[in-house]
């Protein structure tokens, strides 16, 4: 049974920083693609970032310069630093993984889902 935890959320100022991540059991990491995506209340799920099975990372442009993913293959464990964090990062931010070396930021190319965690950013 596939498991993903998503841990690491809480409530910052603006301008501060967080660092998720997550953990996948249940399935050989090294061979899925990884990547976050976040949901505000009242808005659609949006990918954030993403990271190849090659370690190969793109993001999205609102959060360029601004947030890391990056990945730990030893430890099933991907991880997405945050830094200079907007109001608008608010969200529940969550981790996926998919099949191929990599799903991009298309939601509906990632298999395995985690339950989220909340990020709130208070101006």
């Amino acid at each position: 049974q596939v498991q993903v935890v998503e841990t690491g959320g809480g409530l910052v100022q603006t301008g501060g920083s967080l660092r998720l991540s997550c953990t996948v059991s249940g399935l050989n990491f090294d061979d899925y693609a990884m990547g976050w995506f976040r949901q505000a209340p009242g808005k659609e799920r949006e990918g954030v970032a993403y990271m190849t099975t090659y370690t190969t990372a793109a993001y999205a442009d609102s959060v360029k310069g601004r947030f890391t993913i990056s990945r730990d293959n030893a430890k099933n464990t991907m991880y997405l630093q945050m830094n200079n964090l907007k109001p608008e990062d608010t969200g529940t931010y969550y981790c996926a993984a998919g099949g191929g070396v990599q799903c991009g930021l298309l939601a509906g190319l990632y298999d395995y889902w985690g339950q989220g965690t909340q990020v709130t950013i208070s101006s």
